[in-house]
């Protein structure tokens, strides 16, 4: 997906109705949803091998255009004709959103289009060190595809930033990253902090998967490492935050270059927890550079 941003400034209330008339100023954009994704890995010196699909649009073509800023190879996001590229219009006005416009279809692709994706991704597997499945609902991921790719995968390292419909088709994926909404949702409650516990125990009875890192906002998170184990609580840091977007695309995009690289389920998590500290720290979709981790840490560490 797109992510634009119309940047202005507020002065007055329209006589029209009760909201704020924004003079903007300049417009910017960047590659969202799961491009952001590969944008966090890229930042921190990973290769991300992006799949997925854009309109046949002027929109896919800004979207490739940021990709190829940033580096990222867009060979395997695949044009289809018959919906729009993604766009999300968010309107800023003295660092804060005003409001976001979404453009966007989600019905389903069609199965010749899966059939490709499918291709796609068992060729790219052959190649990655991990598997990373970002699931923003837009009719992309089916059980099918999903199923396909995990299995794909094998013992390589997957995760997966889930959606409510498809937690029992992620079973075997090493990490699922749902926010407390998303897990409670899957499960039949609201996500309470102080039902977490429970929560996840359900999850695991009813997907397979093999490990929850589940965030709490401005709680941190809490890793569970298989059914049965007592949670890890990782704190988040305490700092002034900007914009809470993009902060889960990172939390996945960081677990999953960590543990491509070769570090624990607990190592990873604690790094896309300094990382996402870095990110909403920024306004507008962000990404954070090993040096910025490294400050994080060096902050962390004098607390």
């Amino acid at each position: 997906m797109l992510d634009r941003y119309v940047w202005g400034r507020v002065e007055r209330i329209s006589p029209e109705a009760p909201v704020p008339v924004v003079e903007v100023e300049r417009e910017t954009s960047l590659a969202g949803g799961a491009a952001n994704v590969a944008r966090t890995i890229a930042a921190l010196g990973g290769v991300p091998l992006l799949l997925g699909v854009a309109g046949a649009d002027t929109d896919a073509e800004e979207l490739r255009e940021r990709l190829a800023d940033d580096g990222i190879d867009h060979g395997h996001v695949l044009a289809v004709r018959d919906r729009p590229t993604t766009l999300k219009t968010r309107v800023m006005a003295d660092r804060q959103q005003v409001c976001r416009v979404d453009r966007e279809a989600r019905a389903p692709v069609d199965e010749a289009v899966r059939a490709k994706l499918a291709a796609s991704g068992r060729e790219l597997l052959a190649g990655a060190d991990a598997l990373l499945l970002s699931d923003y609902g837009k009719g992309l991921l089916s059980p099918a595809l999903i199923r396909d790719l995990v299995d794909r995968a094998g013992e390589k390292p997957s995760a997966v930033d889930p959606k409510q419909d498809h937690f029992a088709a992620y079973a075997g994926v090493t990490v699922a990253t749902p926010n407390n909404h998303e897990a409670g949702g899957a499960v039949g409650r609201r996500g309470r902090y102080e039902e977490l516990d429970d929560v996840a125990e359900k999850l695991f009875e009813l997907t397979g998967l093999r490990n929850l890192l589940i965030t709490c906002g401005e709680r941190g998170m809490r890793l569970y490492a298989g059914p049965g184990a007592r949670a890890e609580v990782i704190q988040t840091v305490a700092r002034e935050v900007f914009d809470v977007t993009g902060a889960g695309d990172t939390v996945t995009g960081v677990l999953t270059l960590a543990l491509a690289a070769g570090a624990s389920l607990s190592e990873g998590a604690h790094l896309a927890n300094l990382a996402a500290g870095v990110v909403i720290a920024k306004v507008g979709v962000a990404t954070a550079s090993p040096a910025e981790i490294l400050r994080q840490y060096d902050l962390v560490a004098g607390a």
